[in-house]
């Protein structure tokens, strides 16, 4: 559970935007979405290297150009 401390004086969309923010940061959406359906680790292990391979990719497309 993410606490947000309201400061003296800070509206409340400032501590609306900090509190998002945070949310993205920690990732907790993130791992929603990766626990609504089991995937086999050999599955995740397979996705891993293809973001791994196309990050290349495009690292080394970037150094070309």
């Amino acid at each position: 559970m993410l606490i947000i401390e309201i400061k003296d004086n800070e509206s409340i969309d400032k501590a609306l935007k900090r509190y998002k923010r945070k949310y993205q940061s920690v990732g907790i959406l993130k791992k929603l979405r990766d626990r609504k359906h089991f995937t086999k680790p050999s599955v995740q292990r397979r996705n891993e290297i293809m973001k791994a391979v196309y990050k290349q990719q495009k690292i080394s497309e970037m150094e070309v150009d």
